[in-house]
């Protein structure tokens, strides 16, 4: 850090969002409405969570970012303190916060969960990479698990004994899973795995006891008819390693501290999941959890880089005012359009993501989850990153060094346009696949009943239905796709500004919300028309 005497701002510690993330989930996104949310419970166990956050998951980010992970004599080893602080996350119940009673957890909803996510993720981006698995895993084991694999494998996830992976990208198969080469062939009374997996997050780590690779296989040629889903434990029944080998940790532009593995399974002792040939049904439920979770990565990273940039441009002295007299940088009308920005960012990506999460939680509505889940993905992940750059820019040239670290905010936030499927292929899906199906006609009915009351949505709503029949019209609509995720992503905001302007009394700060929610609409409504008039 500089020398005090400069008269710089020191860096702002990490402090979990709690107030929009609570006015967020209750009176925006609707949690209320779910027959189990208890807004008072919700908000004493986010404030324990985010305390422990601040406290003890946060100090651990830029050492481990620095010291990054290593691989020794086959195994990885995380940065210093890493294996502690993953003890003390497990021992105070954290690992089991969503996993039903019957098998230890704690039996919270999805709500709760996606609370805790996100503040874990502002705190420490790269160990919630390596430990948000296992609520995913659980509930893939317990929709398409046996009762016996549900009673032994789910325990240890939920006592933190045992972390997951999800195990599906290899070097020729990315997107195109009908290109996964990975094999099972029956060996007894189970599988045996043979095959290379890339880009596996927490492949292999030194803080759980075990770990439970789900492995998507190949066990017919029959394209993605021929995959099944698998789980292989790390260690054998008798105790010994599984033939699971770490070939190599990959180096990255950020999360350093996440170990992101290449893993060769050599006749790999396994176990079906679910029916033959079913695999990508099973991977599927884990993949839906992941990408609104990283729909929340994004909205953490924005939350974080508005934090930061605010403390800094409120104390920063630079440049002079009207009178002459010096002001900080948040007087000047440039730097406060960026901070509106980043704040409109956070708030926007967090809404819709909490909506997802909701109508998921509900089950009341799954055609709505299956379109909202890559609105949510494309528009949290695209937020975490222009936030970042934003924040980067408040900061000028102390932005570009380590000391405010938002530097490594936008390193980490990078990737999330990327994995979980690229935010190109989640518009083309939306653009095809989606748009001809119930959920588009679920999405359609959702706006609606927010249009019939309010004439600054339904403006924006026609627009939407007249890109909609354009857009699935077309002989070719993959060329309109990305700007119709725009539209639809401005569509949707426009829906949770009203939502937030109307419930601003009931957050702390009822002035900066309604002056970000007005500007978040003005622009989103001149953003709105440009897209329509692109896809028109």
């Amino acid at each position: 850090m500089p020398p005090a005497c400069w008269g710089l701002p020191e860096m702002k510690p990490f402090v979990a969002p709690l107030d929009d993330i609570l006015f967020t989930m209750t009176h925006v996104a609707g949690a209320t409405a779910l027959e189990h949310f208890d807004a008072d419970l919700t908000g004493e166990i986010a404030g324990h969570f985010a305390a422990f956050a601040e406290a003890e998951i946060a100090p651990l980010d830029e050492p481990g970012d620095q010291q990054g992970c290593r691989l020794e004599n086959g195994r990885v080893r995380m940065p210093d303190g890493f294996a502690a602080l993953y003890a003390s996350y497990a021992d105070q119940g954290w690992p089991g916060l969503t996993v039903p009673e019957a098998y230890g957890g704690q039996g919270l909803d999805g709500t709760m969960l996606a609370i805790t996510s996100e503040i874990f993720t502002g705190a420490n981006h790269a160990l919630q990479m390596v430990t948000g698995l296992v609520p995913g895993a659980v509930r893939t084991l317990l929709h398409f698990g046996t009762d016996e694999q549900k009673a032994r494998h789910i325990p240890p996830l939920a006592s933190g004994e045992t972390l997951a992976t999800m195990c599906l990208t290899e070097a020729g198969a990315g997107s195109d899973l009908s290109r996964v080469r990975c094999k099972a062939e029956r060996a007894g009374d189970g599988w045996a795995i043979t095959g290379e997996k890339i880009f596996i997050s927490g492949g292999d780590q030194d803080m759980s006891d075990r770990i439970l690779h789900l492995v998507l296989a190949r066990t017919s040629a029959d394209g993605i008819k021929g995959l099944s889903l698998f789980v292989c434990p790390c260690t054998r029944a008798d105790g010994t390693r599984n033939a699971v080998t770490v070939t190599r940790i990959e180096e990255k532009m950020g999360l350093h501290a996440s170990p992101t593995c290449q893993l060769a399974f050599d006749e790999a002792e396994a176990e079906l999941i679910g029916a033959e040939g079913q695999g990508l049904k099973a991977m599927f439920t884990m993949m839906n959890h992941a990408r609104i979770d990283v729909a929340l990565q994004g909205a953490a990273h924005a939350a974080r880089a508005h934090d930061v940039a605010r403390a800094y441009a409120a104390e920063r002295v630079q440049g002079r005012g009207p009178d002459g007299a010096p002001v900080t940088l948040d007087a000047h009308a440039d730097i406060r359009r960026m901070l509106d920005e980043i704040d409109a960012l956070a708030l926007g990506a967090r809404a819709i993501a909490y909506l997802a999460s909701v109508a998921l939680e509900s089950g009341a509505n799954p055609g709505l989850v299956e379109f909202l889940t890559p609105v949510a993905k494309y528009h949290g992940t695209e937020a975490g990153i222009r936030a970042a750059d934003l924040g980067m820019q408040v900061l000028g040239g102390y932005g570009y060094l380590r000391e405010y670290r938002l530097e490594q905010t936008y390193r980490d936030a990078r990737i999330t346009a990327i994995y979980e499927g690229a935010n190109g292929i989640h518009a083309r899906a939306l653009a095809t696949r989606l748009l001809s199906s119930p959920a588009a006609e679920a999405f359609d009915a959702f706006v609606a009943t927010e249009a019939a009351t309010h004439p600054e949505i339904a403006e924006c709503y026609v627009l939407w239905t007249r890109a909609r029949a354009t857009v699935a019209g077309a002989e070719d609509p993959t060329p309109l796709a990305d700007d119709f995720m725009r539209l639809t992503a401005e569509t949707l905001l426009r829906c949770l500004w009203v939502r937030m302007e109307a419930a601003a009394t009931c957050h702390p700060e009822p002035d900066r919300i309604r002056r970000v929610a007005r500007r978040a609409r003005a622009r989103g409504s001149a953003f709105a028309q440009a897209y329509a008039a692109l896809i028109a």
